[in-house]
């Protein structure tokens, strides 16, 4: 795989959000176009994650897509095959603690400053009012930077 432009990939995952994407489809369409699976089979695979698993605000979107890309470039498709499993395994906690090192967090409620609970599961309007009020695109930013670096060899792992 060639060298990843990786600032440019997380300028592209923060204008698909700031296009209506959820987070986690912003991650994964950023890097779709390195993997051999059709686009929109990913951002519909994906979209149950945003807003932090259904706006459950669980695990952070973003850093969930992160973690799938992680299974792209380190595939474990056989059960038994520990070593291939410790290998992604190991890439998921290096993202997660270089997310978490960074933001305080990877659970999307601790990110936005919310209570305990999910939300309602009706997605807000996306308005000027909606994105003003929004820290994702930074962290939506932060995790297609660390997946990029993940992807090229240059993460801190």
């Amino acid at each position: 795989m060639e060298k990843i432009d990786v600032e440019a990939r997380a300028r592209k995952a923060r204008e698909l959000f700031m296009s209506g994407y959820n987070c986690s489809q912003s991650v994964m369409l950023a890097y779709a176009d390195l993997f051999s699976v059709d686009p929109e089979m990913l951002s519909t695979l994906v979209a149950p994650l945003g807003g932090g698993m259904g706006r459950l605000r669980e695990v952070c979107g973003a850093v969930s897509a992160a973690f799938m890309l992680t299974g792209l470039k380190y595939p474990n498709p056989r059960p038994n095959d520990k070593e291939s499993k410790t290998r992604s395994y190991v890439a998921v906690q290096a993202l997660a603690e270089r997310f978490r090192r960074e933001n305080g967090s990877i659970v999307c409620r601790e990110l936005l400053g919310l209570g305990k609970g999910p939300d309602s599961p009706v997605p807000l309007d996306r308005n000027e009012a909606y994105y003003k009020r929004r820290p994702c695109p930074v962290y939506i930013e932060t995790a297609a930077r660390f997946v990029g670096e993940m992807l090229n060899g240059e993460d801190e792992a």
